[in-house]
This record gives C-alpha cells, sequence and structure tokens, in this order.
C-alpha cells in the first residue's frame, strides 16, 4: 500500500512537471534551439524543482537532505546520461523524430527513477 501512494504522488509531481518541461522543450526546440540543448537544459530545472516535492510529499523521506540530494543527483545524471545517448543514437543516428523519442524517454525514465528513489535515493533505514 505504501508503495502505491508514494508511486501515485511521485506520478502527480512527475505529470505535472513533466507536461510543463516538455512544452518547454517542444517551444525553444520550435525556436532554434537543438534537441539535445533543449533537453540538456530543461533537464536540470526538472530535477531542481522536483528534489523537495519528492522528498517531502512523494516519499515523506525524514533523513539528512545533503545524502538524499547528492543520491538524487546522482540517479539524475544517469537518467540524463540515459536520455542523451538514446536521443544521439534514436534521433542523429536511426532519424526518428526527436519528440517522439523524448515523450517515450519520459515513461522509461520515470518507472526507472522511482525505483531508484523508493529503494536508494528516499529508503528508510
Amino acid at each position: 500500500m505504501q508503495t502505491q501512494g508514494q508511486f501515485l504522488r511521485f506520478a502527480t509531481v512527475g505529470v505535472i512537471s513533466n507536461i510543463l518541461l516538455f512544452l518547454a522543450y517542444l517551444a525553444l526546440t520550435k525556436l532554434g534551439m537543438g534537441h539535445k540543448a533543449a533537453m540538456s537544459t530543461l533537464y536540470v530545472v526538472g530535477v531542481m524543482q522536483t528534489f523537495v516535492f519528492n522528498k517531502r510529499w512523494s516519499f515523506k523521506h525524514k533523513g539528512a537532505v545533503p545524502t538524499s540530494l547528492l543520491r538524487y543527483w546522482i540517479v539524475y545524471a544517469l537518467g540524463y546520461l540515459l536520455n542523451l545517448s538514446v536521443l544521439m543514437i534514436l534521433v542523429d543516428q536511426v532519424g526518428l523524430p526527436h519528440q517522439l523519442v523524448q515523450g517515450v524517454m519520459i515513461l522509461v525514465l520515470a518507472v526507472l527513477i522511482f525505483t531508484a528513489h523508493k529503494f536508494w535515493v528516499f529508503r528508510t533505514d
């Protein structure tokens, strides 16, 4: 039961954040920013804005901020590298539309990142 509640809160934070960030991504790329630069810029914005919500609300974590923040950044750094690699392969090499690839990556990363948050970043000892 606790995991379901955490996932629903995490998903709420993620959906709202990612809708806004994806719209910003589309706007930035339409204005001429490259797809990798737009994703990179907005990835940092997204990580910063969701830490507080996920720590306090999604996982109700009472642990030390420095430890959880460091772990949070590690998880998102790995997520960033995965996202960038997929864009480079599927958009730059294969030629798929960047909008589709980025949209799918949002969903894939959400599942991976929730799992890392649950069992490492905000774990209860």
